[in-house]
Formats: C-alpha cells, sequence, structure tokens
C-alpha cells in the first residue's frame, strides 16, 4: 500500500532504533517502543480524576502501548494511521456501522469504549435535537481524549467504567448500543460480560452494533498478513477468527433478529443483534 505522504511522518515517528520495512512501514515492535520512548505532552486536556474503577490488568499487560499509556494517544490519535492499521477500510466499517441507526437520531446511543480517529465526532454529528451520546471507557488517558476531542459537546456525555461492568446504566435504557473494534481486545470471560451488559442496556427492538476482526477466507493473502501481527500484538483477536459473536451471547437472551455481513475478504465483520 502506498502513502509516500506518510512515510516522513512515520520514519520521524519511529526513527530511534527502530526499522522501517520495504513498504515504508514501521515493524509492531517499533509501534510499542515509540509509545514507551517519545514523551508527548497533551496541552489542554484536563486530567482525568485518580478515582474510578480499575484498568483491568489485561488491558494494562496487553494493550499498554495501545491505549493506557498517557503517549498512546499521541501516536494513534492520527485519521490516516487509524485508516492504515485497518488497510483502508476504516471510513467503510464506520459508515457501515452508522448506517444501522437512524439519521437523525433522536435517541439515546451508547459508544462502548472510546475509538481513535474521527468515530465520535461524525456520530455526534448525526444527533437529532433530542438525540443523545454516551461514551464508556475505563481508561483515564482515553477519556481524557474524548474531551478534547469533542470540546465540550452539549449531547455527548463520557462515562469512566469498565464495558463489563456499566453500573451507570440501568436497564433498557438506550435505543441502540455500539462496539466498534472493542471485542478483539478482550479475553473471553471480559468479553461476555461485556456483550451481556450491551444487551442488558438496550431497550427491546433496539440494536447493538459491533464491527470487529473475522476470519479471513484462506484465500485472502491478509490473512497470512494480519495471522503473526494479531498473534503478537493483539493475541485475543484470534478467537474472533473461530467463533460468532453470538456465540458470547448470554444464555436468556433471544434476539429477535441477528445480522452479519463481512468485509475486506472476510478479515472484518458487521453483526447487527435486534434486541
Amino acid at each position: 500500500m502506498e502513502l509516500p505522504e506518510q512515510r516522513p511522518i512515520l520514519r520521524c515517528m519511529f526513527s530511534r532504533g527502530s526499522t522501517i520495512t520495504e513498504a515504508g512501514l514501521p515493524r509492531p515492535k517499533d509501534v510499542v517502543r515509540a509509545v514507551a520512548s517519545h514523551a508527548f505532552p497533551l496541552p489542554g486536556v484536563a486530567a482525568v480524576p485518580s478515582t474510578g474503577p480499575v484498568v483491568p490488568a489485561y488491558l494494562e499487560q496487553t494493550y499498554w502501548w495501545a491505549y493506557v499509556h498517557p503517549n498512546a494517544v499521541r501516536v494513534f490519535e492520527r485519521q490516516w494511521l487509524v485508516n492504515l492499521i485497518l488497510w483502508g477500510n476504516y471510513t467503510k466499517l464506520r459508515d457501515a456501522a452508522f448506517a444501522e441507526l437512524p439519521l437523525p437520531i433522536h435517541g439515546r446511543v451508547l459508544q462502548v469504549a472510546c475509538v481513535y480517529g474521527d468515530f465520535t465526532q461524525m456520530l455526534a454529528r448525526r444527533l437529532g435535537p433530542s438525540g443523545t451520546l454516551d461514551v464508556v471507557d475505563v481508561a483515564p488517558v482515553q477519556i481524557d481524549n474524548l474531551a478534547r476531542k469533542m470540546a465540550g459537546h452539549p449531547r455527548v456525555t463520557a462515562h469512566r467504567a469498565d464495558s463489563s461492568n456499566m453500573a451507570f446504566a440501568a436497564d433498557a435504557s438506550y435505543d441502540h448500543v455500539m462496539l466498534f473494534f472493542l471485542l478483539h481486545e478482550m479475553p473471553e470471560d471480559v468479553r461476555a460480560r461485556t456483550i451481556q451488559e450491551a444487551v442488558r442496556v438496550v431497550k427491546p427492538g433496539g440494536k447493538v452494533i459491533f464491527v470487529d476482526y473475522h476470519g479471513p477466507s484462506r484465500l485472502n493473502p491478509f490473512r497470512y498478513v494480519m495471522t503473526p501481527i494479531l498473534r503478537g500484538l493483539e493475541p485475543f483477536a484470534m478467537d474472533l477468527w473461530q467463533r460468532d459473536i453470538i456465540e458470547w451471547l448470554p444464555a436468556d437472551c433471544k434476539p429477535a433478529k441477528v445480522e452479519k455481513e463481512t468485509f475486506f475478504g472476510g478479515l472484518y465483520q458487521k453483526v447487527v443483534i435486534t434486541v
């Protein structure tokens, strides 16, 4: 994938002891090293109070470099980089998720976990006069980043909470729930509890919308590119190659409708559960 205008940024960002591949991109291990070694200030962002849920151990240990470390936001909060990570499919996948929502949105929408890029800003633009958007995340640095990106939007509210225990949300309190590339970052037990919570808080007739990784066709060359990347950096993601998302639904959940669509040779999926 040729992105010549982006290579100088990449080379600068990963210049200290990093190896640039023939495609002009840093190796995954150098992404981790860059997050840990560069000091990136975040001017104008208010600090999140230290009180609140503890960041889960699996997140600290596996994804510190991408979501928890203060430098992570400075590295990954770049629209072109988010698109590059998804092999140019970001806009298509984002819009596929949004297509499941009414336009304009007049009800309550819950976004489970912050997302790098313009996902939340674009979702907020779809709100009608009576529409609201709540975003929940457990990582303080992500809540800080969200506050900066949304710049005091009057109908967007952030909640610092664990997605597997969203005590702030009452049963059947949201019209739609959105999970965009979250499930692959979770061990199986946390994933099951998060799905259970998403189903719990959505109203009857509402949708829970998942967009995430999926096991690609064996004829898809990206299957062989992504296997070492995911196993090395995102080890829980391989679960989604082996099992359908609906297999983690709670036993007492009897959805009215389940729809599934795959993208990019099966590497990505959208699953919509109507409760």
